[in-house]
C-alpha cells in the first residue's frame, strides 16, 4: 500500500487540474474529449471528495483494499472507479461492486473471473507496449485474441491501455502509437495511455483518456528504505 500523500487544497487543485488541461491541449489534443482520469493512490477521502467538487468523478485505483475502503467512505458520491493496477484473481470479488471500468485486463483468467463475478463489465484490454519484463500487459501480437476472448465471455470491450515505455521520447512515442494502431485495427475507441510524466507524448498519439495523479495531487513520499 502506497503513504498518504501531503493534504492539497481546492484552489491548489483547481490550479494543477487546468494546468493539465493546458498540456492535454497543447498537445493537440481537446481537453473537453481527452478524459481525466485521478489517479488517487494514497489519496485520502477528503481529498477525493475536494476533486469530485471540481468535476473529476473518474478516479483510478491501484490497490483492491484501497479502493474499496474509499468507494465505500464516498458512497454518496457520483464517482466513477477504475481499476488500472495488476489484479490477482482472488481479489475480483472484492472490487467487482464499485468497479465502472476494468483497465488492466491482460489474461483471460482474469477476465473469465472478471465476467464470473460483473457480466458485462466495460473493459480495457492492456498492452505491454514497451516489451519491457516485468510490466503489466499482453504482448501485442496477442491483443486481439485477448479483445476476441473478452468479448466471448460477455465483455464490453472499450479499448487498450498501455503504460509508456522508459526511454526517449521517440521511443515512448512509438510504444503509444503501436497501441494506437492496435486500437484502429481492432476498431477499439478507447485508448488509455499517458500519465503525468508522459501524457503530451501520448495525447500526440491519439490517447482518449490519460491516467495522472503525481501532475494534480503532488510527490508520492518515498517508501521508507528497509535494511540499511
Amino acid at each position: 500500500m502506497s503513504g498518504p500523500r501531503p493534504p492539497v487544497d481546492g484552489a491548489a487543485l483547481a490550479h494543477r487540474m487546468a494546468a493539465v488541461h493546458d498540456r492535454i491541449a497543447a498537445a493537440g489534443g481537446d481537453p473537453e474529449r481527452v478524459r481525466l482520469l485521478a489517479v488517487t493512490k494514497g489519496v485520502g477521502p477528503e481529498v477525493i471528495a475536494t476533486a469530485a467538487g471540481l468535476g473529476l468523478v473518474d478516479l483510478g485505483e491501484s490497490y483492491a483494499q484501497e479502493l474499496v475502503a474509499k468507494a465505500e467512505a464516498l458512497d454518496d458520491l457520483a464517482l466513477r472507479w477504475h481499476f488500472i493496477g495488476g489484479l490477482q484473481r482472488n481479489k475480483v470479488r472484492l472490487v467487482a461492486p464499485y468497479v465502472t471500468l476494468w483497465q488492466s485486463v491482460d489474461r483471460l483468467s482474469l477476465a473469465a473471473e472478471i465476467a464470473r463475478r460483473a457480466p458485462g463489465a466495460a473493459v480495457l484490454v492492456q498492452v505491454n507496449a514497451s516489451g519491457a519484463e516485468g510490466q503489466g500487459g499482453c504482448p501485442p501480437e496477442r491483443v486481439a485474441a485477448v479483445v476476441e476472448g473478452c468479448r466471448d465471455l460477455g465483455l464490453d470491450v472499450r479499448g487498450l491501455m498501455a503504460i509508456g515505455a522508459q526511454g526517449r521520447p521517440d521511443e515512448v512515442r512509438a510504444g503509444f502509437r503501436l497501441v494506437r494502431d492496435l486500437a484502429d485495427g481492432l476498431a477499439l475507441v478507447e485508448r488509455s495511455m499517458g500519465m503525468s510524466g508522459d501524457l503530451d507524448l501520448a495525447v500526440a498519439e491519439g490517447s482518449t483518456m490519460v491516467r495522472v495523479g503525481t501532475a494534480l495531487f503532488g510527490p508520492r513520499p518515498e517508501r521508507p528504505v528497509v535494511g540499511k
